[in-house]
């Protein structure tokens, strides 16, 4: 259970059962009783950017599910009206699914690589666009273009040393108050780690494609 505080608990509405039919009050005359209007500011509402606690949060680990975790939270942010992007370093796919709900919704998501780099000698291309692609996401940082800007596997980059990690910690720590920052992918490094607010490691128990052989499939993986 969430620990709530007493303010909290008592604006949370009361349990009931989702499948019993809803409670109407009945006046003596057999009419519809009028409800009042109550208006209570939520336990969650979104306080403006210069008071909020703006967060680091780092998704890393082997397991599957970084980028997933960091699109829920995503939508639960668009849900909340906080201007929300993802940009994709690495990746080069733009019509998976959730490319397709973002332009749906409005949402900016930019697949900034040129994909996989296994078995490739030659990574010029995918060294100039990730630089590029961190060039954008610096200056959109600076300038507070998001409430809630995701990085989707920024760690890579990182890790091969296509970008200054000292640079891109720096803008991180940095950026306006108020940003949530959301950056996913393995390996992440015992800085960025040390950076971060939220640091969740996510390790393979089992797999579908390692133990079965399924490969990618539409809906679940892109």
């Amino acid at each position: 259970m969430t620990d709530l505080d007493s303010t909290e608990q008592d604006e949370l509405e009361p349990r009931t059962d989702p499948l019993a039919a809803p409670k109407t009050a009945v006046a003596a005359n057999g009419r519809k009783v009028p409800t009042p209007k109550q208006k209570r500011p939520g336990a969650y509402r979104v306080p403006p950017r210069k008071d909020r606690h703006g967060l680091l949060i780092v998704n890393t680990g082997h397991g599957k599910g970084k980028t997933t975790a960091a699109l829920g939270l995503m939508l639960r942010a668009y849900g909340r009206d906080m201007s929300v992007a993802m940009y994709q370093f690495v990746k080069r796919l733009n019509n998976t699914g959730e490319h397709r709900i973002a332009r749906r919704l409005g949402i900016d998501m930019v697949a900034l690589g040129a994909g996989c780099t296994l078995d490739r000698a030659d990574v010029t291309d995918d060294t100039s666009r990730a630089r590029a692609g961190w060039d954008l996401c610096a200056q959109h940082l600076a300038a507070g273009t998001y409430d809630v800007l995701l990085l989707d596997e920024l760690t890579l980059p990182l890790k091969w040393g296509w970008l200054d990690e000292a640079a891109v910690i720096r803008a991180l720590q940095e950026r306006p108050a108020g940003t949530h920052v959301v950056i996913t992918g393995r390996d992440a490094s015992q800085a960025l780690i040390d950076a971060a607010d939220l640091v969740t490691d996510m390790q393979v128990v089992k797999h579908p494609l390692r133990e079965q052989g399924i490969k990618a499939q539409g809906g679940i993986d892109v």
